[in-house]
């Protein structure tokens, strides 16, 4: 832990077991959390009037595990109002028609109110199940310019870290996607960020190539969504002769260590071993899999120092896709619990490999875990797998600020904001109700 000088006015964790997030020691200590994107935090082994002081905020975290918080790999902002949303005008019978008559219905429908409300959604979620730093993959057709300033203020008025970019797609026309990348690119001018793709059936060349222009500009990577659905290499062999993972490495993409592949469960052998030998990262989403009936992630000749977690919009617990990642791979992939641990805390790695911000020392969890059999550094991963969960989060820091107090938040106001989102849910549902309802017309 970094040593630094007093702070006059400072957040104290009181008789805290500190968990280090890397090599799981544990320590009973006092914690002093400087605030700032560069504050540390530093062990106090005695309180007394020469290192606190009266105006200090002093949390007893006596039988609390205190420990790195957390980090959403992928997420998709604009699915957070989606909870209890109308069915669609048709049982979709596979994933494009999934795509198509679910998740593009509802992105066609977003304005500023709903970004604004699904962001303030997702980061308060964020927030009260630790997470402290998120990587979005936002799409909102018709209202592209501004989307990503909108979702960044946001975030940040939660106290949320972020990675944001555009979908860049062809599906809706020339234009839009022109739309995406400059909203990629004025967001990359102000923010940390990375530049957006849906998947390689819906960007063509053209476009694929601005985006890497792009990517090279700013010094970025780019995200987007592989072989998700068996239709993407499908589509990929039939247009352009080679397979997802080989048509973007022949733009280079994957070079680029910020670069985040999300999915990849249909990819071959080939495929496997060229994202072995680049630096692109690539972001398990068990739980989406499943309800999407795409497939199983299966990490077999890929590197676990480059295997991340995320929800892909479900949710923002990261314990519970830890779980999941673990459960359903005893069947399909090879993963145990240091394994799962690992792929939970590789976004960690990712931020400070790629020098981004709103991940330092002071991004803290504080556990009420309740464990009814004793934890330590070699028992750890069991309670890991099997014990922890969102519930047990009590108190969230960011940046060394406290965001999340006794499970409350302290940035915002919960109800009043819970009350905006609910509304401009319902303005959302409606529109979405509106093409729905032509569509069951025209067929």
């Amino acid at each position: 832990m970094e040593n630094k000088n007093k702070n006059p006015m400072a957040l104290i964790l009181k008789n805290a077991t500190f968990v280090d997030w890397e090599s799981l020691e544990f320590t009973d200590t006092n914690l002093l959390v400087q605030e700032g994107e560069k504050g540390g935090v530093t062990f106090i082994k005695n309180l007394d009037s020469e290192n606190i002081s009266t105006d200090d905020d002093i949390i007893d975290c006596s039988g609390k595990l205190v420990t790195k918080s957390f980090g959403v790999g992928h997420i998709h902002v604009y699915s957070a109002l989606a909870r209890g949303m109308p069915p669609p005008a048709k049982t979709p019978e596979n994933f494009p028609e999934i795509l198509e008559y679910i998740w593009w219905t509802l992105d066609r429908c977003m304005d500023k109110e709903t970004i604004e409300a699904s962001a303030l959604a997702t980061a308060m979620a964020c927030a009260k199940n630790g997470a402290t730093f998120a990587i979005d993959h936002h799409a909102s057709p018709n209202y592209i310019k501004d989307s990503l300033d909108i979702i960044s203020k946001a975030f940040e008025k939660v106290g949320v870290g972020h990675l944001l970019c555009y979908e860049v797609t062809d599906r809706g026309g020339l234009d839009k996607a022109q739309l995406g990348i400059e909203e990629n690119e004025n967001h990359l001018k102000r923010k940390q960020g990375l530049v957006g793709m849906h998947a390689s059936f819906t960007v063509g060349n053209d476009t694929m190539k601005k985006v890497k222009e792009i990517t090279e500009r700013y010094n970025s990577g780019v995200h987007v969504h592989v072989a998700e659905g068996i239709y993407d290499q499908q589509h990929c062999m039939e247009n352009y002769n080679k397979r997802v993972v080989e048509r973007l490495n022949d733009y280079g993409f994957l070079n680029s260590p910020k670069t985040i592949l999300v999915h990849c469960l249909h990819i071959d052998n080939n495929e496997r071993n060229i994202l072995k030998n680049t630096n692109a990262n690539v972001v398990q989403n068990t739980e989406s899999n499943l309800k999407n009936k795409v497939g199983y992630f299966v990490s077999h000749g890929l590197d676990e120092n480059r295997i991340l977690l995320g929800t892909d919009g479900m949710h923002t617990d990261m314990l519970q896709s830890s779980k999941a990642a673990f459960f359903v791979g005893q069947g399909y992939d090879k993963i145990d619990a240091g394994l799962a641990y690992k792929r939970f805390r590789n976004i960690h790695r990712y931020i400070d490999k790629n020098g981004l911000e709103g991940d330092g020392e002071n991004n803290l969890v504080v556990l009420d875990y309740d464990a009814p059999t004793p934890v330590n550094k070699d028992n750890f991963l069991g309670h890991f797998t099997i014990g922890l969960k969102s519930n047990h989060v009590q108190h969230v820091i960011s940046n060394g600020k406290l965001i999340v107090k006794d499970r409350i938040l302290q940035t915002i106001d919960e109800k009043e904001t819970l009350n905006f989102t609910k509304e401009q849910t319902k303005r959302l549902w409606a529109e979405m109700e509106k093409i729905n309802k032509n569509r069951k017309i025209n067929t």
